[in-house]
């Protein structure tokens, strides 16, 4: 299976990947292959290798300071996505969730209604419950298509008495990448019922060719100049444990992210600046060859779910590198990755923790080899089969 031509998602053999120390390969006994952690089976990118590198021989790890990261940043939006944001205005926080809190923090009150979309990120409903706001569920439509924005049932939503909006733009685990249309229509309804919008952007880089991400600041509209992004490269380049996102405002949101604690900022990790100071300066090339390799797994999924598994649903996301498989028609209840783990020894995401929507759907990460995505399909049927042969669960 050649989907990789520069190597990036072939480089190591599974005994290196299980040498690893990081939550993807240690959560799950060595004979279950792990497809759930959103990580990657990749080597770091060059640059960000370099400059990792280079701080260690200097002796270079001590405390925190922005450094070039939020002119890289800008550097970086402003050649994928055509957006030029302030760079003086970035706050730098250690990872997108802290940022996102820290916003609403600033801009509700405890006891304010935040919506989020479902299927969601579940560690956004958390954090949000966690920061005392109260989560509004707001389900993304679902037809033969795939999942869409509803707008109807956002206003609705809105009109509920949400102060603000948490929206994962490109969208975990659908991998939905939202238009400059259907942004334009949320920026009005935010605006037409005063809610603040924080996006979370942080699968941005990974939009595959034929979308194109939108920044939500960039709009031209009232709420959406008062919104802010939270962005990162730690999805993109493979460097969540380092520790290092920024807070990028709309024009009216400056004042907002200013007010977010300096100690936040002194939370983040040194190494993280650094390396996303690395990977946006730097990192288009990899990137690029990275974005590649993935479109060769997404679809290579496609190939094998329908020729192995053709009841469960699949729409190849616009970003990303997970899929959000329906497994309803399978028969393996509310949570299929349950069966899976214990029947075929693959390990998916499960569904249900992605809120009520995700009832019957898996989330499977395909940042791997092709020869472990086609692996991971054949012990999911394996799993379906030891189901419809009636196999005891208690013995598996």
């Amino acid at each position: 299976m050649t989907t990789d031509p520069h190597g990036l998602l072939t480089a190591y053999t599974t005994d290196e990947l299980l040498r690893r120390r990081s939550v993807k390969w240690r959560e799950f006994p060595p004979d279950v292959l792990p497809m759930r952690i959103a990580e990657m089976d990749t080597p770091l990118a060059e640059p960000v290798a370099a400059a990792l590198t280079a701080a260690v021989e200097r002796g270079d790890t001590g405390y925190v300071l922005p450094g070039r990261l939020p002119e890289a940043y800008a550097g970086f939006a402003d050649r994928h996505y055509g957006w030029q944001p302030d760079a003086g205005a970035i706050r730098l926080v250690p990872d997108v969730m802290s940022g996102i809190v820290e916003i609403l923090q600033i801009v509700s009150e405890p006891g304010d209604g935040v919506v989020v979309n479902t299927p969601g990120h579940p560690p956004a409903s958390y954090w949000i419950d966690r920061a005392g706001r109260r989560v509004i569920p707001s389900p993304l439509a679902s037809g033969p298509d795939g999942h869409r924005l509803d707008l109807d049932r956002l206003e609705h939503d809105f009109a509920s008495g949400a102060r603000a909006y948490v929206l994962c733009n490109p969208h975990n685990p659908t991998g939905l990448v939202f238009t400059r249309e259907e942004l334009t229509a949320v920026a009005a309804l935010a605006e037409r019922y005063d809610v603040r919008v924080v996006t979370d952007e942080i699968l941005a880089p990974l939009t595959y060719p034929g979308a194109r991400h939108v920044p939500f600041p960039s709009l031209d509209n009232p709420a959406a100049a008062r919104s802010v992004a939270v962005v990162s490269a730690s999805k993109a380049f493979n460097i969540a444990g380092l520790k290092a996102a920024l807070v990028v405002p709309g024009p009216a949101a400056y004042a907002d992210v200013a007010a977010v604690p300096q100690e936040v900022s002194e939370v983040a990790g040194l190494m993280g600046v650094l390396a996303a100071e690395a990977a946006f300066a730097h990192g288009d090339a990899w990137l690029g060859n990275l974005l590649a390799a993935l479109d060769g797994n997404r679809r290579l999924l496609a190939a094998q779910l329908a020729d192995q598994l053709p009841g469960v649903g699949y729409h190849l996301p616009r970003a990303g590198y997970t899929a959000w498989l329906d497994c309803r028609a399978l028969g393996l209840g509310d949570d299929p990755a349950q069966v899976f783990l214990r029947r075929g020894r693959v390990g998916v995401g499960s569904g249900p923790r992605f809120g009520a929507e995700g009832r019957g759907f898996v989330r499977f990460n395909f940042a791997t080899s092709p020869d472990r995505v086609a692996e991971a399909v054949s012990r999911m049927v394996t799993a379906r089969d030891h189901a419809d042969a009636g196999v005891d669960e208690r013995r598996d």
